[in-house]
């Protein structure tokens, strides 16, 4: 509970002070950038050699989603830059940006080093992005988010796993290319209601 108090206190804590001079995660990503779907944000995503952490910033036509922006996809690079990737996460925003969804994707979507749910849920807890650049409070929010969320993320990824492990792909297809299955499982997320429940 505690761990869980302190990550709420964090992603409570950035958004405030992003709040102050009118920004939000969203807005200090994109960095007065009009976004381009499908293009990567930061360029060059931002990768933490030290923890292997990895994410980018990207959004989708409207037509997708209308009540979502964008999403922050999160990944681990457990080896260093040179090895393999293993997608953990994607934390959808709206406009505003505010969290609003957890969701997990079928590889084809981000081309990773495919890991099982085990392997994956056992990197959760390197996610940890302790970097100036682009932005400290956004590297810091990103970070509480998938400690704030670490069951459900678990959760997640272990739907997401029973979900392909039944899923029938078309003939010749398979089942992690087939581009009939985007998101695998998701989650609505309130990051004030769960600051509320632990106190924050």
């Amino acid at each position: 509970m505690d761990a869980l108090r302190r990550a709420a206190q964090e992603a409570v804590f950035c958004e405030t002070v992003l709040a102050k001079s009118g920004d939000n995660v969203l807005l200090d990503t994109l960095r007065g950038a009009a976004p381009v779907t499908w293009t990567h944000y930061p360029p060059g995503d931002v990768f933490d050699r030290e923890s292997g952490a990895q994410w980018y910033y990207h959004c989708h036509d409207t037509a997708w989603d209308a009540g979502e922006h964008g999403h922050f996809h999160c990944f681990i690079r457990p080896a260093g830059s040179e090895g393999p990737i293993h997608h953990l996460v994607a934390v959808g925003v709206d406009a505003y940006g505010t969290a609003i969804r957890l969701f997990t994707v079928n590889q084809w979507v981000v081309d990773d080093v495919w890991a099982d749910a085990d392997t994956t849920i056992a990197l959760l807890e390197r996610f940890d992005m302790q970097m100036a650049r682009p932005s400290y409070l956004a590297n810091r929010w990103l970070t509480a988010i998938v400690g704030l969320y670490h069951d459900e993320i678990a959760a997640l990824i272990t739907q997401r796993d029973a979900v392909l492990g039944v899923h029938t792909p078309p003939e010749g297809t398979q089942t992690l290319q087939d581009r009939s299955l985007e998101v695998v499982s998701e989650c609505a997320i309130d990051l004030k209601a769960r600051a509320a429940e632990l106190g924050v």
